[in-house]
């Protein structure tokens, strides 16, 4: 069976998707129809913007779910997914993949999301910090024992943990699991604490518009990053997709569930390779592949 998997933040590169507007035609008309919705050039931005410009979430996010949205699109009757998953934001780009959701729906959600989480990383000073070499029962462990808001935020793979929250405690956390023989316990620099409780004022705004956007009936699962498992429900899918601003991405879980439902072959659509390496890591007989055009 052929998963297809879809990145999240972190995977934009400076001139993403200039390659799909000049060779496909439709792929133009799904770039100008996404400057017209969000109301400003951001296929300027993806082609011809510096790595700065791409490191704000109000654009990393738009940029990636469009490049990933479009690679899907002009795959054309190659694309054919047994199921479906994304990297805490890819889940929308699951989502539109799979039909759940139609594309401009997804690009305004994916933009007041952005926006949303933007607001609510200003509210307080919060970061994140990747830790590795060390088992996730350890990291959540140290984490419950520091004082203040400090979460797993990110389960990417084993060894290989993201947690979140208030700087302070990040860099107290960072230096316990160094103590308990982490590998490395590093600072990320982002500007706040995705996937954790000082999300909350985002969740709070994104349930609204998500609760007033139109979900259809999947043309196959989607394994959601807040259940690891196969959901196909529109209200269901709904409820996950809010949760997950406040809840951690269960990413290795959620690979290993779809291994476990019959997934043999992972197809990573969207800029770079970062899932393909993620799944390898998880279930090294896993087959990874790059989205392949038309």
């Amino acid at each position: 069976m052929n998963a297809y998997i879809f990145p999240g933040q972190g995977a934009q590169f400076v001139g993403m998707g200039l390659d799909l507007y000049e060779k496909y035609p439709y792929a133009q008309k799904m770039f100008e129809t996404a400057n017209e919705i969000l109301g400003f050039s951001i296929t300027d931005l993806m082609f011809e913007g510096t790595a700065e410009d791409l490191k704000e979430t109000k654009v990393t996010q738009p940029a990636i779910f469009l490049h990933s949205v479009v690679m899907g699109k002009v795959m054309g009757s190659s694309f054919r997914p047994d199921m479906v998953a994304g990297h805490s934001l890819g889940e929308f780009s699951a989502l539109v993949a799979n039909g759940a959701l139609d594309f401009e729906d997804g690009l305004k959600l994916v933009f007041q999301r952005a926006m949303a989480m933007q607001k609510a990383c200003e509210i307080q000073p919060s970061t994140m910090a990747a830790v590795l070499g060390l088992d996730d029962a350890i990291v959540e462990k140290i984490c419950a024992e520091v004082q203040g808001i400090v979460v797993p935020a990110n389960y990417n793979c084993p060894g290989q943990l993201v947690i979140s929250g208030e700087v302070g405690a990040i860099n107290i956390a960072c230096e316990k699991l160094k103590e308990a023989g982490a590998r490395r316990a590093l600072v990320l620099p982002v500007g706040g604490a995705f996937h954790s409780p000082l999300m909350e004022p985002a969740r709070e705004e994104l349930a609204a518009a998500i609760e007033s956007t139109v979900f259809k009936t999947p043309s196959c699962a989607i394994y959601q990053n807040v259940t690891t498992t196969a959901v196909t429900d529109p209200e269901a899918i709904k409820t996950n997709l809010i949760a997950q601003l406040t809840a951690p991405v269960k990413w290795t879980q959620s690979v290993q569930q779809m291994v476990a439902d019959g997934a043999t072959l992972f197809t990573e659509v969207g800029p770079g390779k970062v899932l393909q390496g993620l799944v390898k890591k998880i279930h090294p007989v896993a087959e990874t592949r790059s989205a392949e055009l038309s």
